[in-house]
């Protein structure tokens, strides 16, 4: 398997979609989805500490955390990637849009693109993503993915895994 941090980083292009590293740039676009440890960034220096982290994760070999971006606009639309290590070779991926760019085809796209990195880079055997049993869209776009909810559960949230 090859894991991260790789020698560059792997910015990817798909469709209308750019995947690349997360620049300080970025930073107040997303603020309002900056999340890390279950914890909502409040100002965008809260975000810019939360992506240290995320960096230090990364660096350590536990994420890759990706910045989707509009290829034609070059606009941020959200985040995506593969988070809390790569334990039995298998990743799990995190997403969020900015709710502007909700409905689009946005994170369908991204999400195509890091299912395929995961694979055919980095040879994972097994991907999974969890959500909330409430959140009707990540559910409809998990099983789009062709992604197959899983049983034991925590209660609440529901698990899928694709092979």
């Amino acid at each position: 398997m090859l894991q991260p941090p790789f020698t560059t980083f792997p910015q990817r292009e798909h469709l209308h979609i750019v995947l690349r590293e997360v620049t300080a740039a970025d930073l107040p676009a997303l603020m309002p989805i900056s999340f890390y440890d279950g914890k909502q960034a409040a100002s965008v220096e809260d975000a810019a500490a939360m992506q240290q982290k995320i960096n230090a994760d990364y660096a350590a070999g536990n994420s890759v955390h990706w910045v989707i971006c509009n290829s034609f606009s070059n606009d941020v639309v959200g985040t995506c990637g593969y988070y809390r290590g790569f334990a039995n070779n298998t990743g799990e991926i995190g997403f969020i849009l900015l709710p502007a760019y909700r409905g689009q085809g946005y994170m369908k796209t991204a999400l195509d693109e890091v299912i395929y990195f995961g694979r055919n880079v980095m040879g994972l055997d097994k991907i999974c993503a969890h959500t909330t049993a409430d959140n009707e869209r990540a559910i409809k776009l998990l099983r789009s993915l062709g992604m197959e909810e899983v049983t034991g559960n925590r209660a609440g949230y529901i698990t899928f895994e694709c092979s």
